[in-house]
């Protein structure tokens, strides 16, 4: 069972154990003894694990793509680095999401957490890392990240989530960028398109997010009482 199910069970646990003490269904040192229960250690880090834009540049930039492997990877590193995606959706993204749009590249209609769906803009440089890939393994349909046998051709109709997880961190390793995750990657994209001026809302529609506190959690910032952005704007007298 994945540690996220088990410790939402285990929160549902607690919950009912809090509930019976206060009804003296259950003694409070029972009650206590529940609570302090760990749950299952998950991989990586929840909150806390960004890249530099030198970093993250560097991380996509590392696999050789004089291979079919080093194309799959760099294409891979950047929809993660460029585009945010979750490891799931990255592995369920199919050559049907990519439409033009708006004279933009986008993946459209993809399908994220808790079944929400949303579009996604697809720079032109990850475009491009995306093309390079899908032209030399000769995929047209399907889904777009595949699986490398051992002479370096694609093969099977799509990657599981753990060699994403593997991709990530074999790289970081190289870099010496150490307890590195997927999901650091999408939190290095949301920081860096906060620092690069992205307004917080259009953040927010990129990672899909349906709580605006979830997305300032990613960028890693937290409201600024001294220098508050409202102090100036304008409208002070004199």
């Amino acid at each position: 069972m994945a540690p996220g199910t088990i410790n939402g069970r285990l929160a549902a646990v607690r919950r009912l154990a809090y509930e019976a003490a206060d009804c003296g269904i259950l003694s409070p040192e029972l009650a206590a003894g529940i609570r302090h229960v760990k749950g299952a250690k998950k991989l990586g880090l929840r909150l806390g694990n960004w890249l530099t834009a030198n970093q993250a540049r560097q991380l996509w930039q590392l696999p050789d793509t004089r291979t079919l492997k080093g194309k799959r990877d760099r294409a891979l590193l950047a929809v993660l680095l460029g585009c945010g995606l979750r490891r799931r959706e990255a592995t369920e993204l199919s050559v049907d999401h990519l439409q033009c749009r708006e004279d933009h590249w986008a993946i459209v209609d993809l399908i994220g957490k808790g079944g929400h769906i949303r579009t996604v803009p697809v720079p032109d440089w990850v475009k491009q890392m995306i093309d390079e890939w899908l032209i030399a393994a000769k995929v047209t349909s399907g889904r777009v990240f595949r699986p490398i046998c051992k002479h370096d051709k694609a093969w099977g109709s799509g990657m599981t989530e753990k060699v994403v997880w593997n991709i990530v961190k074999s790289y970081a390793a190289r870099l010496d960028i150490p307890r590195l995750a997927p999901h650091d990657l999408r939190r290095s994209c949301a920081r860096l398109c906060h620092v690069s001026g992205g307004e917080l809302e259009q953040i927010q529609f990129l990672l899909g997010h349906v709580s605006v506190q979830t997305t300032e959690k990613y960028l890693g910032c937290k409201q600024r009482l001294n220098g508050a952005v409202n102090d100036r704007i304008g409208i002070e007298p004199g």
